[in-house]
């Protein structure tokens, strides 16, 4: 059994063809959830489980599972997988290829005539990115319960079209009932979407966590003046007290290393004219870190450091919490079965926790899980450049298959 691997150029062929629905110019692919896309994606993923002898389930939120029986069938799958929805300017590899490993698990397994004693199962969950309907984590969090089907049902895109009516469009709303659908354990694979691998020089990453996550939307109140006439001194420049703000956000981030992240990403400024005294900010705020007590405390301190702005300044500053994703640590027995896996095979390895979200998450609430991290070039990701070399997507292949086996039991 620690001689097996699996057939690297298969898994790369699959993740070349299925690129190809939706290719950008740039050499990245655009294929948004629920779209005529996204249905030939899907259409195409179920076809070749089909081919793989593999039985199919799809749920009412559009969720597919994909499943090779094993001897003992009243056993709860041991699952892998993630999304082939993509970002507007995605990438070929961003969940495509958690989705493809899984199935070629299941190849590998066919090819060697090899059974397992619990089902396997390859999953594929709606909506994870999104860029086209909001909230992100659709699929899995209406299956853990996070949030309910009507809701995600409701969501609307950009045009006034609903996710129940974009499901029913394409074919794929379903009759099981989210949840109704047992995991004996669930791992991903990924690209890291991040440089530490790559820096690192490792293959491999074991990923012990995802962060949590705190976004705010923070607004400052001042007062628009003719930027000539009206001296500093005597000046309620909104802009000028929001970027204090924005400097806090990144030195409490450092302050709370190795796992601490501070960002804003999005800025509006009122009235944005050249020669006009700014009157009001909006700017986003991204807190992120490795566990609660760490997260909180960053709260706390933004929270300070606003109150005393706002006492200092004078200026109207409101602070809301517009979204919080606890940090998610993943289960040991599924970390320490990438671990075995990763031994057994000679790969090289670290530890990397998740600065992104991924459907692994939410399983998590569920059943025991666990992450396996591949590098992608550059790090970069939600990019159409995105790209990982064929060696290294087949390592975190081949790593996922015995992390599986150790789970499901090979008979």
């Amino acid at each position: 059994m620690d001689a097996l691997r699996i057939n690297g150029e298969r898994l790369w062929a699959a993740l070349m063809e299925l690129a190809q629905i939706g290719a950008t110019a740039k050499g990245g692919v655009k294929r948004l959830a629920l779209t005529d896309l996204d249905k030939q994606g899907r259409d195409l993923v179920v076809g070749w489980g089909r081919e793989a002898g593999m039985s199919i389930t799809i749920d009412q939120i559009g969720n597919v599972f994909m499943r090779r029986d094993g001897t003992d069938n009243t056993l709860p799958p041991v699952m892998t997988g993630s999304h082939i929805d993509t970002q507007p300017t995605g990438g070929k590899f961003d969940g495509n290829y958690g989705v493809l490993a899984g199935l070629e698990v299941v190849r590998t397994l066919n090819d060697l005539k090899i059974k397992t004693q619990a089902p396997i199962e390859v999953a594929f969950w709606t909506n994870e990115e999104g860029s086209r309907f909001v909230p992100v984590m659709m699929g899995s969090g209406v299956f853990c319960g996070a949030f309910s089907l009507e809701t995600a049902y409701a969501a609307k895109d950009t045009e006034g079209k609903t996710v129940g009516e974009e499901l029913a469009r394409i074919g794929y709303r379903g009759d099981q009932v989210p949840g109704d659908h047992p995991i004996g354990a669930y791992f991903e694979t990924h690209i890291e979407q991040g440089p530490v691998l790559e820096d690192a020089d490792k293959v491999i990453g074991v990923v012990p966590a995802v962060m949590g996550l705190s976004w705010y939307d923070c607004v400052v109140t001042g007062m628009e003046a003719h930027a000539g006439p009206t001296p500093m001194g005597l000046r309620k420049d909104a802009l000028q007290v929001a970027t204090t703000i924005m400097q806090e956000v990144v030195a409490i981030a450092n302050r709370y290393p190795p796992y601490g992240r501070g960002t804003v990403g999005m800025v509006q400024v009122f009235p944005n004219s050249r020669n006009v005294i700014p009157g009001e900010v909006k700017f986003s705020i991204d807190l992120r870190n490795v566990n609660d007590e760490l997260l909180n405390t960053m709260h706390g301190e933004i929270t300070a450091f606003i109150d005393a702005t706002r006492t200092g300044t004078g200026l109207d500053i409101s602070l809301e919490r517009v979204s919080y994703y606890p940090p998610c640590p993943f289960h040991p027995d599924c970390v320490g079965a990438v671990r075995n896996a990763t031994e057994k095979l000679g790969y090289s390895v670290m530890d990397v926790v998740s600065g992104a979200g991924h459907d692994a998450i939410y399983a998590a609430r569920l059943a025991p899980a666990g992450m396996i991290f591949v590098p992608c070039k550059d790090g970069i990701s939600h990019n159409e450049i995105e790209d990982a070399k064929p060696e290294h997507l087949e390592a975190g292949c081949n790593v996922l298959l015995h992390a599986m086996l150790e789970r499901a039991v090979a008979v």
